[in-house]
């Protein structure tokens, strides 16, 4: 029998128009960790942020240049393009509004569990959510 091959998803690209701006809100605000950050010359990093275990996966931050500059912010276009699960939604919530993190809209029940729309740095679209 042929070995199944063991995959993971472990890098999505997050176009940033700057290192350190990304970096500062998703650690202050979401509570990320930075794993990496190594300067590759000429103004590139290889910067990784992450939640939780070291598996799981991560954020690589890459500062948008020339007309890339264009799509920050809309990395989904106008849907919610990330989904960021906690397992208490209200405390969570709280701490980002109070750090004055724009939602859409108030939470709402739904039958996956409790969720509200948020808008990052940028502009990209995320659901907060606390599953049933």
């Amino acid at each position: 029998m042929a070995r199944r091959p063991n995959n993971r998803l472990a890098l999505i690209t997050y176009l940033a128009r700057d290192y350190d701006q990304a970096v500062d809100w998703f650690c202050r605000v979401l509570g990320f960790s930075l794993i990496e950050d190594t300067d590759q010359g000429g103004g590139k990093r290889w910067v990784r942020l992450g939640l939780g275990d070291a598996g799981g996966t991560q954020l690589l931050v890459a500062k948008a240049v020339g007309d890339q500059a264009d799509f920050v912010g809309k990395h989904a276009g106008t849907r919610v393009g990330f989904f960021l699960y906690t397992n208490d939604f209200d405390s969570q919530y709280a701490k980002m509004v109070a750090m004055d993190v724009h939602f859409e809209e108030s939470p709402r029940q739904e039958s996956y569990g409790k969720v509200a729309v948020f808008q990052d740095l940028y502009g990209n679209r995320w659901d907060l959510i606390e599953r049933a």
